[in-house]
């Protein structure tokens, strides 16, 4: 079984019920050896916790699926020093052919069993020549291909100086954005870097945008400035100035002046508010129309496939200009009410007036009881005026409300009970709902 061909692959218990999906496979690394003994996989559960499921608990392995005795440790996996992700860290990796024939790159690695639940890592697929990204994003390879044995190769226990990422990202080409950003977190510092270096900038930005902070800062500050700044200009202003006010002033303000002033201009603007307030918050580019826009139009706009959920909830409508900060705001159209309309009413007709704006300086508070008692998932930011300035969303607002450490899934000491030592143990996955729950009751409960 080739590894590339299980990402991404379901995984049952006996009984025909999901576990999860493969993401990658872990071999143990012997000093001075090659990996050799697959001793299991990582497989991503419900809640996007990423689990360790040992070899002796897999009954079956074919292309379509992975069969486990239905005993999985939930708890959280973390790579060991003597062990080897085959996916995340050897796909791309350069290594040399023992017949004297030179260097080559790892396109895939092939395992299988030798006995009753025991894998080994016994061929490698491999390339003379190179693979890139071509016009439209298509994988492009070049030179010759050829399957070895795994002990006619050397170099797959050292990193390589200047290892690519091409057939890593082929392997995760359907991942969403979040997905891919928690793949990406779980390598080392030096493979996250060459993973960002393959993305092209939107895929990157996308990615970003879902890292923890510490990432964000650590692959953009390696990024050069020009790449960097494109990268900034793909990503939501929002994201791109909660990414920036986490670098230090010189570096970010050298970063801005890289940006166009079109997207340099607003993240400027959100960059002059405290990060908890509803001015900090906020997207300045929610979908905005003129009140003689027709539904029809606002349909239109609300179907773009970059928007987000909460972005495509509502539009905003405003007097001209239509561009943050806009003409006086008129009050927005929900989405539900627009549906019930006859596609030719004008958008302003349809408004909803009930809704009171927040002011720039409201506090994340205000925001959470705000949203909290008109049902809302995005609301309107306005100024002194009464000109849009943006949307703060729900989304925003619970990244703010949830500890920094969320994306991690860390466990909360008051809804787990203690866990088996080791990794053959099994136990029920808590659900993170609580800890949200009880961290909107905090926030909402102060003042």
């Amino acid at each position: 079984m080739f590894v590339a061909r299980l990402a991404g692959t379901a995984v049952f218990d006996p009984q025909g019920d999901q576990v999860g999906r493969v993401r990658d496979v872990v071999a143990s690394v012997r000093p001075g050896r090659q990996p050799d003994r697959v001793i299991g996989l990582v497989v991503e559960v419900p809640g996007r916790r990423r689990v360790f499921v040992p070899m002796t608990r897999v009954t079956s392995i074919d292309a379509g699926q992975v069969i486990t005795t239905g005993l999985v440790n939930m708890r959280r996996f973390e790579q060991r020093p003597t062990e080897i992700l085959l996916i995340g860290e050897l796909l791309d990796r350069t290594v040399t052919l023992l017949d004297g024939s030179g260097p080559a790159t790892v396109e895939d690695l092939g395992i299988e069993p030798v006995r009753a639940r025991e894998w080994r890592l016994t061929k490698v697929f491999v390339r003379r020549g190179q693979s890139h990204r071509g016009i439209g994003g298509r994988l492009r390879r070049r030179g010759e291909t050829f399957v070895v044995d795994a002990d006619a190769v050397s170099g797959m226990a050292s990193p390589s100086a200047d290892q690519g990422a091409t057939n890593l990202l082929a392997a995760f080409e359907e991942l969403k954005a979040a997905d891919l950003a928690d793949v990406i977190h779980e390598l080392t510092a030096k493979r996250r870097n060459e993973v960002a270096a393959a993305l092209d900038d939107e895929r990157l930005a996308d990615v970003l945008e879902e890292l923890p902070e510490d990432d964000q800062v650590a692959i953009l500050s390696h990024l050069e400035g020009d790449r960097a700044a494109h990268v900034l200009e793909a990503m939501q202003p929002d994201d791109a100035a909660d990414l920036l006010s986490e670098l230090p002033a010189e570096q970010a303000e050298r970063l801005l002046a890289l940006m166009e002033p079109d997207d340099a201009d607003p993240v400027r603007r959100l960059l002059a508010y405290d990060e908890r307030t509803a001015g900090g918050l906020m997207t300045t580019d929610p979908v905005l129309l003129g009140p003689e826009a027709t539904i029809a139009e606002a349909l239109a706009h609300l179907r773009r496939q970059e928007l987000t959920p909460t972005l495509a909830a509502a539009v905003y409508v405003c007097r001209p200009p239509l561009e943050t900060p806009t003409g006086r705001f008129l009050g927005m159209a929900h989405i539900q009410r627009l549906l019930r309309e006859a596609p030719h009413i004008a958008v302003g007709q349809v408004i909803d007036k009930d809704i009171e704006p927040l002011g720039a300086e409201a506090t994340l508070q205000q925001v959470t009881r705000h949203l909290a008692t008109y049902n809302l998932v995005s609301a309107p930011v306005v100024d002194e005026g009464g000109h849009l300035l943006g949307a703060v969303t729900v989304d925003d607002v619970l990244d703010h409300l949830l500890p920094d450490d969320w994306r991690d899934e860390d466990e909360d000491e008051e809804l787990l009970q203690e866990r088996p030592p080791g990794r053959d143990g099994a136990r029920v996955a808590p659900s993170p709902a609580r800890g949200v729950v009880r961290s909107v009751r905090r926030e909402v409960g102060r003042g």
